[in-house]
């Protein structure tokens, strides 16, 4: 079996997925845009069961996927979904001295990951 592309060419995948997100968020440096991504990222997770976090994990990128189950504390129940409003200022919170996470980091990193994910195995 040839190896799968999201790992052939992760690093491609990555940025090209940092720059949509990036021009979403109108930020203007990579890392800020990884400190918003990773704020979001934890926040959609901690409100998953372990076998739903990683059924999502499962259709990300490689590079993605990863940065979405690190540092994760399984064994921590999941957090009940609340209004967009907190769960952003919850993304925001990352990193807060270094943190210039804008308010619709949610819709712009759900948006650069529509972009980058196969429609068909996110429906499943």
């Amino acid at each position: 079996m040839p190896m799968p592309w999201t790992y052939r060419h992760a690093q491609k995948e990555f940025q090209a997925f940092l720059g949509d997100a990036r021009e979403r968020m109108n930020l203007v440096s990579d890392n800020s845009t990884y400190t918003a991504v990773e704020g979001v990222l934890r926040t959609f997770r901690a409100r998953l069961t372990p076998p739903q976090a990683l059924a999502f994990a499962d259709v990300l990128p490689a590079v993605l996927r990863a940065l979405f189950v690190a540092h994760w504390d399984i064994a921590a129940p999941p957090r009940p979904f609340a209004p967009r409003a907190e769960m952003t200022r919850e993304a925001q919170a990352l990193r807060p001295h270094h943190n210039l996470t804008p308010e619709n980091a949610i819709e712009a990193v759900a948006w650069a990951l529509w972009r980058c994910v196969d429609h068909r195995d996110l429906a499943r």
